[in-house]
């Protein structure tokens, strides 16, 4: 089946990338204690120095953003397979409608209209306190190595949010798609996460008012809706994001 590209082609990336970015609230709590742990099990001589820190830090996020990505290649390769066992055109016809309804929900999350999501963090709990012992044998953390061990691990923190978006990477497809959409948004959610202190708490501020955090969830939804008209009217037989090889 000849599948031209979506007419939205760009923008789910982007849709991933300022979730990550605008979610940046939904970080700081969730992830916050975290980092701030990580970096205070550190020496007082490496986190006294920004130029010792910084590789420690780079290699936390660096850990997490991988997890991401490879959860999202998994993801987008299992929604490709589905979507061709559901008879194809139906298949992947259903998956990016389901695919705008977690778009749609996420705008809802950020905007802090409706907390749905928060059930999806329970759901993933189960995993995380049988991966969490794994972390033990990599503290106390004394080179960056295992700090990226550790950031391996963390990328499977149960969070409303990463699901969120991996169920839209369930319709990106194909592998390569849903890898590119987890990255987006693990490099959205890097401002915050780097800059954990004064930075990070000023953008903390900044996002937590409540236009922002309303105008953040309109736009996801206005993108939610975008996906739904085009999968819908303008183009209901190509993926979410690009066409998909071999069709």
């Amino acid at each position: 089946m000849d599948l031209s590209p979506f007419v939205t082609s760009s923008t789910p990336y982007l849709t991933a990338f300022l979730t990550g970015l605008l979610g940046g609230v939904h970080c700081v709590g969730m992830c916050g204690g975290i980092t701030g742990a990580l970096v205070f099990g550190l020496p007082e001589e490496t986190r006294s120095h920004w130029t010792r820190l910084a590789p420690f830090l780079a290699a936390y996020n660096l850990g997490r953003i991988l997890t991401y990505t490879f959860a999202g290649a998994v993801v987008g390769y299992l929604g490709y397979v589905a979507g061709d066992l559901l008879t194809e055109y139906r298949g992947w016809l259903v998956l990016r409608i389901v695919a705008a309804a977690f778009m749609i929900a996420m705008g809802l999350y950020l905007g802090g209209w409706w907390f749905g999501l928060n059930r999806l963090e329970r759901a993933g709990g189960q995993f995380w306190e049988r991966i969490r012992p794994l972390g033990r044998g990599l503290l106390p953390v004394r080179h960056p190595g295992a700090a990226l061990g550790l950031g391996l691990l963390w990328g499977w923190l149960p969070c409303g949010l990463v699901y969120s978006v991996l169920a839209l990477a369930f319709a990106a497809g194909g592998w390569k798609e849903g890898a590119l959409f987890l990255l987006s948004f693990g490099l959205g959610t890097l401002p915050t996460l780097l800059t954990m202190g004064a930075a990070s708490a000023a953008l903390g501020r900044v996002l937590q008012r409540q236009a922002v955090r309303r105008a953040a969830g309109a736009l996801v939804i206005v993108f939610g809706a975008w996906t739904l008209t085009a999968t819908l009217i303008v183009q209901p037989n190509v993926g979410l994001g690009c066409a998909l090889p071999g069709h």
